[in-house]
């Protein structure tokens, strides 16, 4: 598989315990959706290897979960910095009017008048809405939202049409 066919879902931030238990940091929201899939294959240092999950939960803020066949903190200490991805078969298809960080980057972004802004380069959480980060001749700020700002998105044209003045 191509990098672009696999999508990170998290890291193991830390131990857990003495029983083989690994913390999780995960990219998904809500958080604990990274629990949903039970096959996670860890990228550790370029090597990918396919692990099962025997059981996780939410603990406080973060998540904690046992690897099959990891049963002590030693054995689990391997896994320590491990990118958790999943093939990218695997996530569900996005709703209509949804779609995932992942497919925005990389989009060009266009004004409504026709002037290229540049390319996604990332997006940002604010609290109040998404916010698209487009690198061009500079980096632009654009509040992902739909029917104000966000007029459009082709993910077959690879093009994010906004209502967005360039010289803001």
């Amino acid at each position: 598989m191509e990098t672009s066919d696999w999508v990170q879902l998290g890291r193991i931030s830390g131990l857990y315990g003495v029983k083989g238990w690994v913390k999780v940091y995960s990219y998904t929201d809500p958080r604990d959706n990274i629990l949903q899939y039970r096959r996670w294959f860890l990228d550790l240092n370029g090597k990918r290897s396919e692990v099962e999950l025997d059981s996780g939960r939410i603990h406080g803020k973060g998540i904690v979960v046992r690897i099959q066949g990891v049963e002590d903190r030693e054995s689990a200490a391997q896994w320590l910095g491990a990118e958790i991805e999943v093939p990218r078969s695997d996530m569900p298809a996005s709703e209509d009017g949804r779609w995932y960080w992942m497919d925005l980057i990389g989009l060009q972004v266009v004004t409504t008048g026709g002037v290229v802004l540049g390319q996604v380069s990332g997006l940002m959480e604010t609290g109040a809405n998404d916010v698209l980060v487009v690198q061009g001749d500079r980096e632009r700020l654009v509040p992902f939202v739909m029917g104000q700002y966000v007029k459009r998105v082709d993910l077959d044209a690879a093009v994010i049409e906004v209502d967005w003045d360039p010289e803001f």
